[in-house]
């Protein structure tokens, strides 16, 4: 493959004796790194060479001096985090070349240019130039603007005073049920009413996040805290919504059945509740996400005394009841009604398993037994987790069981045949390869669910993270983690360290989770949830994520290459490949954001590193 000098960067390992020795020199540079690392974080003016502590400094200067409005333009073109992103690589990219960023005029110097800024001229159907995909990457290597531009998005939204005239005691992510509420919002709404509040803490939120600021006075600017009021609110009413499409989306009965028709996951469900009597038999379990029920009944099957069936989708929390009654399995309230669905066990609750405090309908920590299908592509996506953790926090008896209570995510490198590249090359005798190569180069900005065969699996497989459901926080579901992959076995001609090595093409990291119903509670009969490429594929497959470039590797030992070339090239492959893989809650609601950043060591420790890379999983 062609080598691209400007996407890597070269570092010699080098160990010498010298470094032992300490010297005095040492306190000097010291104070010249601390001078080097505050010049970096300030940020650099998008046109001049001015530099800035702040975004916002930046962005008031480049709207007085260059007519560059960034936060009106952001506004008015209703860009989101990674248009703002690319908008901001794109005005570099264009100031390197003198050319105008708005109207696209090339002027004969950088002097010329600052002179020639004017407002920004209008785009035709919303077409922006910045909107191509190859802006995602950095134009400034460090560029500090690039880590801070959104930091100060409150602050900057609009208020409407109308709206927040009208109040808000409650702030409510279900209108009819669930509510934040407590004492310290009291005081706030009745400052909005013009009375005094005498209260000496005050309680502001961010992001639906409750934050008591101690010792300061309640009867600061009341816009301050109608803010506050008017930021949880729009957070609650985007969470709402997003709450209702999700839920409503699994009011399909084809959804259902796949996941029932997905015979690994059921069985495993299956096994681990029936053949564990020990742990099922006159238990109090609670089903989180019940859907059609399957759960609850296999619970009703294994002798549970009660099964309170929780679902959000009143749809789907209808069917169960419906399907439970069917069965012989529905509690009717009665245990005398003289009826066989008097004598069930199984009661459907409709509504997220956060509401069920305020309803009062299961008492708190009154379940033996809590189980849920909780998992998502690439374990965490659907954020149900959450509920979960909720769920056991708030009604699991002290000493009670999570089914499942282990969960651990996988990663590995897949090779050429893990890429569409291979089906486009030949179709029917004609070469479309240039579709697989556009497809490959679109997947490594966004990830792919799908089945990777084992035989395309080219690396070892690491352990990317572990959970444990019993005493993980819910803070954990975010993390940051490091893999190391090498090539498995042996890729010499001959077995000969002196022959020429087999080079193997790494094109992306493959992710997959195991979740596990371990001896801890399941004594008679532990079993596994895997949905690893080297087992039956599942309906989850697995999440892939592509390489920006394939990286050349060869099994480490290798000293046939070419000291010279860029690691990861064919001349000189990387004989490791250091993954550092970050996974977090996304802005939006359920979603997942995914970085990864990638470098390369070759034979000798020479080592290069490769641009981070950005998925979101929506």
């Amino acid at each position: 493959m062609e080598e691209s000098n400007s996407m890597y960067m070269e570092v010699e390992d080098e160990n010498s004796d010298d470094d032992k020795d300490q010297n005095w020199d040492d306190w000097e540079n010291g104070d010249e790194e601390d001078e080097v690392e505050a010049m970096n974080s300030k940020s650099l003016c998008l046109f001049c060479d001015s530099l800035c502590d702040s975004s916002n400094a930046l962005f008031e200067h480049c709207s007085s001096t260059h007519r560059f409005d960034f936060n009106t333009l952001k506004t008015t073109l209703a860009l989101d985090f990674y248009g703002c992103f690319k908008l901001i690589n794109y005005v570099r990219s264009k100031v390197a070349e003198n050319k105008c960023w708005s109207c696209g005029i090339i002027c004969r110097s950088k002097e010329d240019l600052l002179n020639h800024l004017h407002e920004v001229v209008s785009f035709d159907n919303g077409k922006f130039p910045w909107n191509d995909d190859e802006f995602l990457k950095p134009f400034l290597n460090e560029d500090a603007l690039l880590y801070s531009f959104d930091e100060d998005d409150v602050d900057n939204m609009p208020i409407d005073k109308e709206e927040l005239i009208k109040g808000f005691v409650q702030i409510s992510i279900d209108e009819d049920d669930f509510t934040f509420e407590t004492e310290e919002n009291k005081p706030i709404a009745s400052s909005l009413s013009g009375e005094k509040s005498t209260s000496r803490t005050d309680t502001s939120f961010s992001n639906g996040i409750v934050a008591a600021e101690a010792g300061v006075s309640s009867c600061r600017n009341p816009n301050d805290q109608d803010y506050s009021l008017y930021i949880a609110k729009v957070e609650a009413n985007k969470i709402k919504d997003v709450n209702k499409s999700y839920f409503g989306g699994y009011s399909s009965y084809g959804i259902h059945r796949d996941m029932i028709s997905d015979k690994v996951r059921t069985d495993a469900y299956r096994q681990a509740i029936l053949e564990n009597p020990s742990l099922l038999k006159g238990a109090v379990v609670m089903d989180v996400g019940c859907g059609t029920g399957i759960l609850s009944l296999f619970a009703a099957q294994a002798g549970a005394s009660r099964v309170i069936a929780v679902e959000a989708s009143e749809k789907m929390a209808s069917v169960a009841a419906e399907i439970a009654k069917d069965n012989s399995l529905l509690w009717s309230g009665s245990k005398n009604e003289g009826s066989d669905q008097g004598n069930g066990v199984m009661e459907v609750v409709q509504g997220m398993v956060e509401e069920l405090k305020s309803t009062q309908k299961v008492q708190p920590h009154s379940v033996d037994v809590l189980v849920s299908e909780w998992m998502g592509y690439c374990l965490l996506y659907e954020s149900m987790l959450s509920s979960v953790l909720y769920a056991r926090d708030q009604f699991l008896k002290p000493g009670g069981a999570v089914l499942p209570d282990m969960a651990t995510m996988f990663a590995a490198g897949f090779g050429r045949g893990g890429t569409s590249i291979p089906f486009w090359e030949n179709v029917y005798g004609f070469n479309m390869s240039c579709i697989g190569e556009e497809i490959v180069k679109d997947a490594s900005r966004i990830p792919i669910v799908d089945v990777i065969d084992s035989c395309d699996v080219i690396t070892n497989s690491t352990v990317l993270q572990n959970f444990d459901l019993m005493t993980m926080k819910l803070e954990e579901m975010d993390f940051t983690a490091m893999v190391e992959l090498e090539l498995k076995g042996e890729t010499f001609a001959n077995g000969s360290t002196g022959s020429k090595p087999i080079t193997s093409w790494c094109y992306g990291v493959v992710v997959w989770f195991d979740t596990g119903f371990t001896e801890r509670f399941c004594k008679e009969k532990p079993t596994t949830l895997s949905t690893s490429p080297h087992t039956t594929s599942t309906h989850w497959s697995q999440t892939i994520l592509t390489f920006s470039e394939p990286i050349a590797m060869v099994s480490p030992g290798t000293s046939n290459v070419d000291k010279m070339a860029a690691v990861g090239t064919d001349a000189c492959p990387a004989v490791k490949i250091q993954c550092r893989i970050s996974v977090v809650r996304a802005t939006q609601h359920r979603s997942i954001d995914i970085s990864m950043e990638l470098s390369g060591i070759g034979p000798f420790g020479r080592k290069r590193n490769w641009p981070a890379q950005l998925f979101n999983l929506l």
